[in-house]
């Protein structure tokens, strides 16, 4: 195989993980608190002929760069805020996370969707415990009643204090999307110290479907140019070897 049909297989292979990414975030247009996610490309350089003696004695500086996707990138644009006048529907204003505990430990998310269980724990629809600053689960009485929530994100009902949500911040470089709508901080995380909690709301996806399916066009394009760069070239071999197969 040349040169020629190993970069552009790199290059398809790179365009289709790229359009997987972009599926993804279509597919998750609707999904309260997600954050859309880009690929990123990085370039390998190799010198040609760089193990052949031939070309070091006639001093070949010929390269080949080969693409690849090098990493995703999270956006963490907040998304608009909209209304549902849920007592347990709260979006954060600005910056932080809600803390989850799940079997896996403590993760963070944007998605303020929750409910009570049978127990009368504050949950996510997945059944994960929404934590409170020292990291506990926060119980809500069947009979409490008119249930507030206030900006600090403490829980009171009839006057009464019954937690306060645990919202945190963490590098958002060293966040790892683990599913679920939920993050990992590698790095760990720190209280937010002057939270925004919004009661009665819930943060739309920052995915703009329109750029999204613009991009997916423009992606399909390129890899069936890149496609049919792939066809030229194999029909270039086989009339190569057809043509050394003929007797002279």
């Amino acid at each position: 195989m040349d040169n020629s049909s190993y970069i552009s297989i790199s290059r398809q292979s790179g365009l289709l993980k790229e359009m997987n990414v972009i599926a993804n975030n279509i597919a998750n247009a609707s999904t309260t608190g997600f954050r859309r996610e880009s690929a990123i490309f990085s370039e390998f350089v190799v010198q040609a002929g760089a193990d052949n003696p031939a070309a070091h004695s006639n001093h070949m500086k010929s390269s080949v760069a080969i693409g690849r996707l090098g990493a995703h990138y999270s956006d963490f644009t907040s998304g608009s805020l909209s209304r549902t006048g849920g007592a347990l529907d709260l979006a954060i204003e600005g910056d932080g996370f809600f803390l989850i505990g799940t079997p896996d430990g403590e993760h963070l998310s944007r998605a303020g969707r929750f409910m009570t269980n049978q127990d009368g724990s504050l949950v996510t629809p997945d059944g994960h415990f929404v934590l409170d600053e020292a990291g506990s689960s926060i119980q809500i009485p069947p009979d409490a009643g008119l249930i507030s929530i206030g900006g600090d994100g403490t829980i009171s009902a009839g006057g009464a204090p019954l937690g306060k949500i645990g919202l945190v911040n963490a590098n958002q470089a060293n966040l790892t999307r683990i599913g679920g709508n939920l993050w990992q901080a590698k790095d760990g995380f720190t209280p937010v110290e002057n939270p925004t909690i919004v009661q009665g709301y819930l943060e739309d996806s920052n995915v703009n479907p329109v750029l999204e399916m613009a991009r997916m066009i423009e992606v399909q394009r390129a890899y069936e140019a890149g496609q049919k760069l792939l066809e030229i070239v194999d029909e270039r071999v086989a009339k190569t070897i057809s043509a050394i197969r003929q007797p002279p």
